[in-house]
């Protein structure tokens, strides 16, 4: 299994999970000509995708859905809350998600579990190939013991550190929006994602990547280190997925 960024941040996020003849793609909040563009750069074609999973409705994560899907005739899978929340349109094949319900899409199995987000029902996932598992949490405004639960025993994680503390509170958002970044339903901090990484069980983890970086509130600097500095690591083993060109493939052995 493997798995790899087209961007990450508030100008949109793509993630791609491979395994066997299955390509999944997670979010798409990039236009159809620009989600061509980055897949090329990991040597994709967007014929190749089996299936797209969206997380929530917000822009950067739901805007370029429903065109890939149309242009490509991919199935979309997402909750009926976010169904709900933004008009997609007609689009080839639409399929509801539980949140609390595993579903298989070729050879991946996708466990879905829900977070607190500013959205109408918002969700993240965990892939696992029987044997390797992936987890998947950004758009999560604090951890429950349910996410963590979810998160325990993976192989891979793809962790939000969305901003720095002091950056956010000394930086020029408006009250209001430092209110809804910083809040419960809004992203995680560095120091949320390091304490998440503390409760979980790390024991088989290869790869850490911290992504939905706030290019206003945070560095990648900080974000690696407040990682690190809990798994005990190196900094430079933590990768971080950036807004241009997210990061390549990882694969999990």
């Amino acid at each position: 299994m493997r798995f790899a960024s087209l961007g990450s941040g508030s100008r949109g996020n793509a993630t791609l999970v491979e395994h066997g003849g299955t390509r999944i793609l997670i979010d798409c909040g990039f236009s159809v000509r620009e989600t061509e563009r980055r897949l090329a750069r990991l040597g994709c074609e967007a014929e190749s995708i089996s299936a797209v999973l969206v997380t929530h409705e917000h822009t950067d994560h739901a805007g370029g859905v429903a065109r890939l899907a149309r242009r490509y005739g991919i199935p979309v899978w997402m909750t009926p809350g976010t169904w709900a929340a933004r008009d997609f349109g007609a689009l080839p094949a639409a399929n509801d998600l539980n949140c609390h319900e595993s579903l298989a899409i070729g050879d991946l199995c996708i466990e879905p579990f829900p977070v607190p987000h500013d959205a109408r029902e918002p969700c993240q996932f965990v892939f696992t190939d029987g044997q390797r598992r992936l987890g998947l949490l950004t758009d999560a405004g604090r951890s429950t013991q349910h996410i963590e639960e979810r998160l325990a025993g993976c192989d891979a994680l793809l962790l939000e550190t969305n901003h720095d503390l002091e950056m956010l509170a000394g930086g020029d958002y408006p009250p209001s929006l430092k209110l809804r970044v910083g809040g419960g339903l809004g992203h995680l901090s560095n120091v949320q994602a390091a304490e998440v990484l503390g409760r979980l069980d790390c024991s088989r983890l290869q790869h850490v990547v911290a992504a939905h970086l706030s290019e206003n509130n945070n560095r990648p600097a900080l974000a690696r280190t407040a990682l690190a500095t809990t798994l005990g690591c190196s900094e430079e083993w933590i990768t971080v997925a950036d807004q241009e060109h997210g990061f390549d493939w990882r694969s999990i052995a």
